[in-house]
């Protein structure tokens, strides 16, 4: 992982400002946000890749009820741990899941240490290290690379191994200087890419960060030059 840095642009803390104060007043609750147990930020964070997170929220209260500790999940048997991850389907992040509990009594607050177990990756450990110890650590998701991407690198390709470090980087950047407003800064991010900012359609009229945005102050830039003259001529937009 890459050494975070101590300092951001003006326009990347106005931008983590603006987005902790929507976040305050729009973010979802959910059960994961109410805790800093790092064992149970871990299970939300398994579950939740690639599963949506209404999907989630039945599941990880009855598995959390079965297996309450890091140290109760070690002793399951494998079959009783498949069994309470059935319908979330992806089975390789419950063994996982287990095979972590049989390595370690407690999770470290470091992400490098966090990297090291198995199972965990760059975002995985940025996401415990954040979200359960409030420690100032980068985390990108597939949420959190398009909002970084439109927001402040448009032409940056995620597909290559350049365009990804190069919104790692940016995402690390951006980040606010304490480890508590870090934890908001998280998963604010990741709720603007989920509700506002998303794949399907950027909503930029209700987005908190429009104003720092390259992509969004673009678009409305061009909608404002297109109404400027009543008999003005529009280009034809063009569909994804």
């Amino acid at each position: 992982m890459t050494r975070v840095a101590r300092a951001t642009t003006p326009r990347g803390a106005e931008f983590s400002r603006s987005l902790r104060s929507w976040f305050r007043r729009h973010g979802r609750a959910l059960p994961w946000r109410e805790t800093r147990d790092p064992y149970k930020v871990l299970v939300s964070e398994a579950m939740l890749q690639q599963t949506q997170v209404a999907r989630v929220v039945d599941y990880y209260e009855r598995f959390l009820t079965r297996f309450p500790t890091l140290e109760a999940l070690a002793k399951a048997a494998p079959r009783r741990v498949r069994e309470s991850w059935d319908v979330l389907g992806y089975y390789a992040r419950a063994r996982n899941l287990h095979a972590l509990s049989r390595t370690v009594t407690e999770l470290p607050s470091d992400p490098d240490r966090l990297r090291a177990l198995p199972g965990i990756g760059p975002y995985t450990a940025g996401a415990v290290a954040s979200f359960a110890f409030e420690r100032r650590a980068v985390l990108v998701d597939t949420n959190v690379a398009r909002v970084i991407r439109r927001v402040f690198a448009p032409r940056a390709d995620v597909k290559t191994a350049h365009g990804r470090k190069k919104i790692w980087a940016l995402a690390e950047a951006v980040l606010p200087r304490t480890g508590k407003a870090t934890w908001t800064h998280n998963q604010a991010i990741m709720e603007l890419g989920a509700l506002v900012c998303t794949a399907r359609v950027a909503h930029c009229d209700r987005c908190p960060i429009r104003d720092t945005c390259r992509t969004g102050s673009r678009d409305q830039g061009s909608r404002n030059r297109g109404s400027r003259t009543p008999g003005s001529r529009r280009k034809r937009s063009r569909t994804a």
